[in-house]
């Protein structure tokens, strides 16, 4: 359950799944059991990640009164007070598999010093700071007691018992959001801006295709230099089909568009980007290299019918201004449908499945995953494999997790612990959860009868056009004998 807390000591993070704390900040503590010595919660800028659970002082509610008088206790210390901050309904956390990329160059000038926008001053869980007539005393913090929102609650104080969370705290389960969405903890919101549409084809539900599709080449990468040549660096020329009009970008623009793409399409597999490489990054066969593995990066996100239509792909396609692109980077950084709120965008169709089927489709999925991905190992010398695989042992879990909660909710309304309402509304959603997954398996079975007809196809011609060099060298070599 979520409490408030407050910083000993600063902390800054090192890789993406940490979050920097300052010394006497306000947290937001989803779950002050920490998980070998880390603790996920909330800092004041609205960031969500970890942080060392020693560095922090846990505010525990000692009331049940509608003002709560909050104490600072330490991390793990026994409290008979329950919390009423929300959940980690919105956490923006990535689950997929990847490559995490140092960097290899500054931001240049369209970029800001930060890939986070701070909100203006401290902030509470929803974004207003919490206060208080009895604020000027600094040992004592009251904070206002609200009501738990879930999609399916009648009353608080009716008859039943929630399903229980996942202990691990930090399962793609839980950080992905999926968790909050299957249990109904996330509010509706009134107003949802974009929508994604799954409709049922010949081989079960997919994706409503893109009504715009189009395609992007990448092209003429280029050395330049900033700095008055401190500072070096590859820009490539990305043209998109439908204006054509290119725009330059570097490998660090690639990475903040894979990073946004991981943290909001939690239920999708996103290719890794090409690795990184410390020396020779200004070779010609690295160069070369790096710029195959992009346009086969770009040919994924282009043909997809949800990721080709995210507004922060359509920004790093389009934008050619500088001042334009730190706007679009900042909304797309501070974009609400992320998390458990994503999952609100699915239009799923009316047509009954029955959830034991597809766990079945799941299940045997997965097994294929497993035989393809040893098989596609053998071709990896021959041909590059993209790396879509990799995403899906987290994602199949996502649904796995769901399938546990269904069975939960209805062996506890079984039981009569909860309303058949309420397990109803759990089986509903995962509905949602289950459909997402199988248009993506479709999706996959589309792409992978494409790019493997393509790859083996450039693969044959190559050694058609080698082994014919070796016929016209033995017939040179059988003429040479000639004039002996």
């Amino acid at each position: 359950m979520s409490m408030k807390g407050k910083a000993l000591f600063t902390f800054q993070s090192e890789n993406k799944e940490e979050i920097s704390i300052q010394e006497n900040e306000e947290l937001v503590i989803f779950d002050n059991n920490s998980v070998d010595g880390w603790l996920q919660g909330e800092n004041s800028k609205g960031e969500k990640g970890l942080f060392p659970a020693s560095y922090v002082e846990v505010i525990r509610p000692r009331s049940n009164s509608n003002l709560t008088d909050c104490s600072i206790s330490p991390v793990g210390s026994p409290g008979n007070g329950s919390s009423y901050f929300p959940s980690t309904a919105n956490a923006p956390f990535h689950m997929q598999q990847g490559y995490y990329h140092d960097d290899d160059d500054d931001w240049d000038d369209w970029d800001d010093s930060s890939t986070v926008v701070d909100d203006d001053g401290p902030s509470g869980t929803n974004g207003h700071s919490h206060q208080s007539p009895h604020s000027n005393n600094p040992n004592v913090h009251y904070c206002a007691k609200p009501y738990m929102e879930r999609q399916d609650s009648i009353s608080s104080s009716r008859k039943g018992s929630m399903v229980g969370r996942n202990l691990n705290r930090f399962s793609s389960f839980v950080r992905s959001g999926v968790e909050a969405f299957v249990l109904g903890d996330v509010p509706m919101n009134a107003k949802i801006a974009e929508s994604y549409t799954i409709a049922m084809g010949p081989k079960g539900p997919q994706w409503k295709e893109s009504p715009t599709p189009f395609s992007c080449s990448i092209e003429d990468p280029t050395k330049q230099t900033k700095f008055k040549g401190i500072k070096t660096y590859i820009s490539y020329r990305v043209t998109p089909s439908h204006n054509a009009r290119p725009v330059y970008r570097r490998y660090k623009h690639f990475d903040w568009l894979y990073n946004r793409l991981l943290h909001k399409f939690t239920i999708i597999s996103v290719p890794h980007l090409p690795e990184k490489q410390a020396t020779g990054r200004f070779g010609e066969d690295f160069i070369e290299k790096r710029k195959r593995r992009l346009i086969l990066w770009m040919d994924h996100m282009t043909s997809h019918p949800v990721l080709s239509q995210y507004e922060g792909f359509e920004h790093f396609l389009m934008c050619a201004d500088d001042k334009q692109w730190k706007l679009g980077k900042r909304r797309a950084e501070k974009d609400e449908m992320m998390g458990a709120n994503f999952m609100l965008t699915f239009q799923i169709p009316n047509e009954h499945q029955d959830l034991q089927d597809v766990e079945e489709r799941v299940d045997s999925f997965k097994a294929f995953a497993k035989k393809m991905d040893d098989s596609v190992m053998q071709l990896t010398h021959v041909a590059s494999e993209l790396g879509l695989l990799a995403n899906f042992p987290d994602i199949i879990h996502l649904q796995k997790g769901a399938f546990a909660k269904v069975k939960e909710s209805q062996r506890m309304s079984d039981e009569g612990k909860m309303d058949q309402d309420e397990t109803d509304g759990v089986r509903k959603r995962c509905r949602t959860v289950g459909f997402a997954l199988q248009a993506e398996i479709n999706h996959f079975h589309q792409r992978r009868e494409v790019d493997f007809k393509e790859m083996m196809q450039a693969y044959l011609k190559q050694q058609i056009a080698f082994y014919q060099r070796v016929g016209q060298q033995l017939e040179r070599t059988l003429h040479i004998y000639d004039n002996l």
